[in-house]
C-alpha cells in the first residue's frame, strides 16, 4: 500500500498537487499497518490517517472510525495510537460515523477499558475516566449530530460527560473557540479585468476533473487570462494573502468548482479535510449571487466595492469592519459596506452552512433546557414592513417559510420541496452530503441526472453513471439514466405548484413554484436538511400585454427582456459599471397565462442569464391542471421501469393527485412593491431578437445582424421542447442537405422516441444533420464541440467566449430561426425569415406545437414494465 501511495504522490508532485485522499482499500491497509508499523514509517502513518482521510460518511471513513473506536474501547492496540489519541481523531472526523462511537465512549467509565503498557494513556488520572473526558471534549466540537442530538440530550441527565456536551452545544464552544476576523487584513491583488464566469474559473472541458478540486484547479483561467498560476505563484512570495479581485466576477452557471478553483490556490487548508481549503477574500465591482452566495457557503470573504483602483501587485488593506479599502500610501480607494449582516460570523464559523448547522444546534440545546437565545451571534435583522401587499414569489416563499409572505431583506430558511442535480456537478454534491454525514434526504424529493456526461462518457463518467444512482437512490433520492435527457426537462415533470426548491445547475428555473440556483455545496444542504437559508431578494415585474405576432416566437420575447430593458438604461452590455436591474432580483412575468408549462419555462430558464435569484410566471389553473395529469402518467411509468427510489416517486405522485382534486393558485396581491417594473408589449415586437457574439446580454434585431455567415447550427438544449423539432423539421423539409452543419440533440428520451414515430428524424438525416442522444451536447461544451473560430447559431442558453468551441461566435435565438439559418447558411434578413414561416409552419402550427401528455397516450404507464402493477400498488 505503501509504494503505491509514494508513486500517486510522486505523479502528482510533478502536477504540482498533493495525492488523492485514501479510500476505503487502502484505509483499511492502512489500519492493518498501524497495527504492527514497519520501522521507520510511523510518521507517514500517523499523517496519512490524520489528515489524508475524508471525514463524514465517506467509506473510508467507515473504516478509520471503526478502527479508532476499536482501540479506544481496548478491543485492538496500535504502538502510535493510543486510546485517547483514538479518542481525539475520532473528534476531528466532522460527524457521521464517528457520533455514535463518541456517545458511547462517553459512557465507558462504568465500562472495562484496558489500559496496558502497549496503550499507555497519554494523561494521568483513570484511564475509563480519562476516555469518557476526551469523548466529551471531541463531541463538544461536533456540530453534524442529527437525530444523535436526543441521545446525548438524554444521556446528559445521568451522565456528567453528555452533560458537559449539552452545556458545551448550548454556550456554543464551537463557535466561540475560533478566531473572529482582525480589524485589518492585508493582501496582494490578482485582478480579473473585465467579466470572469464561472467557466472561466472551472472549465466545461475540464468537467470530469471538477471533485479533484486541486487537479481541477491546474484550468482556473486557462483560456481567460493563460498564466495566471504562474502569477499568483509570484505574488505570494510578497508574504500577504492573495485576493482575487474583478469587475465582475462569477457570472453564468452555479458549480462550486469554479469558487472551490479559487479558493484552492487562495484559500487555506481544512484542518483534517484532505485536498479542500477555505476561507479566501474576493473583491469584485459586482459579484454575481450564486457566487457570492457559493463563496459564503465556503468560509470566503466576498466584498462587492469598487475595484477600479486595484490593479494585480498592488498591496491593499481591508478594514472589514470600518467598510474601507485603502492603497499602500494609507489612500482610502474603495468603501463598501458588508452583506449580509451575519458575514462576519460566517466568515468565523468557517462558512455559511457550518455557521446554520451549528447555531441550530446551540439554539435547540437551550431551548432544551428552557435557556434564552444565544446573544452571541448576529441576528438577521427584519426589514421594516411597509405594509403593502406580497408579489408571488414572496408569497411562495412565505408558504414555505410559515408565513403569509416575505419582505425583502428577510433572511429565512423555506423548506426545499424539489432539489436537483446534475452529472458534471453531482460528484461534488456526493462529496458535500457525506462531509455533512447525510444518510437519508430531508428534503422530499431529490432527483439525480446524467445528462451531461451521457453521449461521451470518459471513465471517469462511466464510473459515475455506475456509482452515483446507489448513492442517491439509497438516500430516498431519484436517480436518472444516461440517455434519458436534460435535468430541467425531467425535474420540471415532478414539480409541486407554489413550492419551492433548488438545484445545482444554474437553469434550474421552475416553471412551478420558485427555485433558487446554488453551488454543489448548498443543494446537498438543502437535500441533507431539508431546508435553504435564503435572503429574500427584491423583485422586478415585467409584465407582457398585447398580441405575439406572426412569426415571432417565445424566444423573442426571451430576448424581448434585456432588450427593453437596455432602451430603458436598466442593462448595459459593457462590464465596467454594468447595470444590470436584474441582477440578484427574482423576476416575475405576467400576462401569459395561457402558455403551456413547457412553454413557460422558456422564460423562467432565460432568468439565469439575466443573473437573477429566482423566477415566477403566473399560470392558468388549467394550464397545470394539464401538466400534472400528464406528469402523474409519466412518474408512474417511472415505477414500472425500475426507477428508484419508487417510494418517493409514489408520494410525489400522490401529492400531485391531492393538488388536483383541490386546486389552489397564490397570487400577487395588487399593492405589492417591485424594485422596478418593466412592461413589454407584444404587438410592438416584430422582428425576430437574438443574442449576438459574444453575451447573452447583447441582444440585437434580426435587422441588425442579416447575412452573418453560418458554419453550424445547434438544435438542443434545456430551452427547447418538442414543438421545436417539428418546427425545425417542417423548415427543412425537402430541402436535403442543409447549408450549415446541423446538430440536434432533443431534451428527453420521449421527445426522441416520439419524434422518431412521427418520421421527424428522417428529415434530419436527409439533411445530414448530426443528432446527439438526448441531453446537453453542445450547450455546455464539456464534450461534443463545434470546430474553432466558426459562426453558430444556437438555441442554447449561454454564448460565453469559448463555451460551444475555441473562438466560437454564437448567436442565440429560436429554433425557427435556427432552422433557416441552417437551410441558408447564413442569418436571414426579416423578410426572408417571415416568409419561410409564414410558407412552411404557420399552416400547420397547432400539430407542429402539441406537447406530450403522458396520460393521453394509449398505454404508456405500461411501457418498459419491469415490475408488476401489483408491486407498484403497494408502494401507494
Amino acid at each position: 500500500m505503501l509504494q503505491e501511495y509514494r508513486q500517486q504522490v510522486a505523479d502528482r508532485a510533478q502536477l504540482g498537487i498533493p495525492p488523492l485522499p485514501l479510500d476505503a482499500q487502502q484505509t483499511s491497509a492502512l489500519c492493518e499497518l498501524l497495527k504492527n508499523p514497519p520501522t521507520g514509517e510511523e510518521e507517514l502513518l500517523l499523517n496519512l490517517l490524520r489528515d489524508r482521510i475524508p471525514p463524514g460518511v465517506d467509506q473510508a471513513a467507515y473504516v478509520k472510525a471503526g478502527f479508532l473506536t476499536a482501540i479506544a474501547k481496548g478491543e485492538i492496540t496500535s504502538p502510535l495510537v493510543s486510546p485517547v489519541d483514538a479518542v481525539e481523531l475520532l473528534g476531528t472526523m466532522i460527524g457521521g460515523y464517528n457520533v455514535q462511537s463518541l456517545i458511547d465512549l462517553l459512557q465507558v467509565s462504568s465500562t472495562s477499558v484496558s489500559t496496558s503498557s502497549e496503550t499507555p494513556l497519554v494523561m494521568g488520572g483513570e484511564g475509563r475516566e480519562q476516555i469518557a473526558a476526551y469523548a466529551a471534549n471531541a463531541l463538544s466540537k461536533i456540530m453534524l449530530v442529527y437525530d444523535a442530538f436526543h441521545d446525548v440530550l438524554e444521556l446528559s441527565k445521568t451522565n456528567p460527560y453528555a452533560k458537559q456536551v449539552v452545556n458545551s452545544w448550548a454556550e456554543a464552544e464551537w463557535f466561540t473557540l475560533r478566531p473572529t476576523l482582525p480589524e485589518f487584513i492585508t493582501v496582494t491583488v490578482f485582478k480579473v479585468p473585465g467579466e470572469t464566469n464561472t467557466d472561466d474559473l472551472s472549465p466545461a472541458t475540464h468537467a470530469t476533473t471538477r471533485p479533484d478540486i486541486p487537479l481541477h484547479a491546474l484550468a482556473m483561467l486557462e483560456t481567460r487570462q493563460p498564466g495566471s498560476l504562474e502569477t499568483i505563484a509570484e505574488l505570494k512570495k510578497k508574504g500577504f494573502p492573495v485576493a482575487y479581485v474583478g469587475d465582475v466576477v462569477g457570472t453564468g452557471s452555479s458549480r462550486k468548482s469554479a469558487i472551490n478553483s479559487v479558493l484552492w490556490h487562495l484559500g487555506n487548508d481544512i484542518p483534517f479535510v484532505p485536498n479542500k481549503r477555505a476561507g479566501g477574500y474576493i473583491l469584485g465591482s459586482a459579484i454575481a449571487p450564486i457566487f457570492f452566495n457559493t463563496a459564503e457557503d465556503a468560509g470566503a470573504l466576498p466584498i462587492q466595492c469598487d475595484v477600479s483602483k486595484m490593479a494585480t501587485g498592488d498591496v491593499i488593506t481591508i478594514y472589514p469592519y470600518k467598510g474601507t479599502v485603502l492603497n499602500a500610501a494609507g489612500e482610502v480607494i474603495s468603501t463598501f459596506s458588508l452583506k449580509p449582516d451575519t458575514i462576519l460570523d460566517e466568515v468565523r464559523a468557517g462558512g455559511r452552512i457550518p455557521l446554520l448547522i451549528g447555531r441550530t444546534l446551540t439554539d435547540k440545546t437551550r431551548l432544551a433546557l428552557g435557556l434564552a437565545p444565544s446573544t452571541l451571534f448576529i441576528r438577521p435583522q427584519a426589514p421594516v414592513d411597509t405594509g403593502k401587499g406580497y408579489t408571488l414569489a414572496q408569497k411562495m416563499v412565505g408558504k414555505a417559510a410559515g408565513l403569509p409572505g416575505v419582505r425583502p431583506g428577510t433572511s429565512c430558511e423555506p423548506i426545499m420541496t424539489t432539489v436537483g442535480s446534475q452529472d458534471t456537478t453531482g460528484p461534488m454534491t456526493r462529496d458535500e452530503l457525506k462531509e455533512l454525514a447525510c444518510l437519508g434526504f430531508s428534503a422530499d424529493l431529490v432527483m439525480q441526472s446524467f445528462c451531461h456526461t451521457a453521449a461521451y462518457p470518459k471513465p471517469v463518467d462511466i464510473k459515475t453513471h455506475q456509482e452515483l444512482p446507489d448513492f442517491i437512490s439509497s438516500r430516498g433520492g431519484v436517480a436518472l439514466r444516461p440517455g434519458d435527457g436534460i435535468i430541467h426537462s425531467w425535474l420540471n415533470r415532478m414539480l409541486l405548484p407554489d413550492t419551492v426548491g433548488t438545484g445545482g445547475d444554474s437553469h434550474t428555473r421552475f416553471p412551478l413554484g420558485i427555485s433558487f440556483p446554488a453551488g454543489s455545496g448548498l443543494v446537498a444542504f438543502a437535500g441533507a436538511l431539508g431546508v435553504m437559508p435564503l435572503d429574500m431578494p427584491e423583485s422586478v415585474l415585467v409584465k407582457f400585454t398585447g398580441e405575439l405576432q406572426p412569426g415571432i416566437t417565445l424566444r423573442d420575447v426571451v430576448n424581448a427582456i434585456p432588450y427593453v430593458a437596455m432602451q430603458k438604461g436598466l442593462l448595459t452590455v459593457e462590464k465596467q459599471n454594468k447595470k444590470n436591474i436584474f441582477s440578484g432580483k427574482i423576476l416575475e412575468i405576467e400576462g401569459l397565462p395561457n402558455l403551456k408549462v413547457e412553454q413557460a419555462f422558456e422564460l423562467t430558464d432565460a432568468s439565469a442569464e439575466r443573473s437573477c435569484a429566482g423566477c415566477t410566471i403566473k399560470l392558468s389553473e388549467e394550464t397545470i391542471a394539464e401538466y400534472l395529469r400528464s406528469n402523474i402518467a409519466l412518474l408512474t411509468n417511472m415505477v414500472a421501469r425500475g426507477y428508484s427510489d419508487a417510494r418517493t416517486i409514489m408520494r410525489r405522485v400522490a401529492k400531485m393527485q391531492e393538488w388536483l382534486d383541490h386546486p389552489v393558485l397564490l397570487s400577487a396581491d395588487a399593492d405589492a412593491e417591485y424594485a422596478e417594473i418593466i412592461e413589454i408589449d407584444l404587438s410592438q415586437i416584430t422582428e425576430p431578437i437574438v443574442a449576438a457574439p459574444n453575451d447573452p446580454d447583447n441582444v440585437k434585431l434580426l435587422s441588425a445582424v442579416a447575412n452573418d455567415p453560418v458554419q453550424e447550427v445547434f438544435v438542443g438544449s434545456c430551452m427547447t421542447n418538442i414543438g421545436h423539432y417539428r418546427a425545425t423539421a417542417k423548415v427543412l423539409e425537402g430541402a436535403g442537405d442543409v447549408k450549415a452543419r446541423l446538430w440536434i440533440a432533443p431534451p428527453t428520451r420521449m421527445d426522441e422516441h416520439q419524434l422518431k414515430a412521427e418520421g421527424v428524424y428522417d428529415v434530419f438525416v436527409a439533411a445530414k444533420a448530426r443528432t446527439e442522444i438526448p441531453g446537453c451536447s453542445l450547450c455546455m461544451g464539456n464534450q461534443a464541440r463545434v470546430d474553432d473560430n466558426t459562426t453558430v447559431f444556437s438555441t442554447s442558453t449561454r454564448n460565453f467566449n469559448n463555451r460551444m468551441g475555441k473562438g466560437a461566435q454564437v448567436y442565440l435565438g429560436s429554433a425557427e430561426l435556427a432552422a433557416v439559418c441552417a437551410l441558408l447558411g447564413r442569418l436571414p434578413n426579416v423578410q426572408e425569415y417571415l416568409d419561410i414561416v409564414a410558407e412552411r409552419i404557420h399552416p400547420f402550427a397547432d400539430d407542429l406545437y402539441r406537447y406530450l401528455n403522458f396520460d393521453q397516450i394509449v398505454g404508456f404507464e405500461n411501457e418498459g414494465r419491469v415490475i408488476s402493477k401489483e408491486e407498484q400498488a403497494l408502494l401507494v
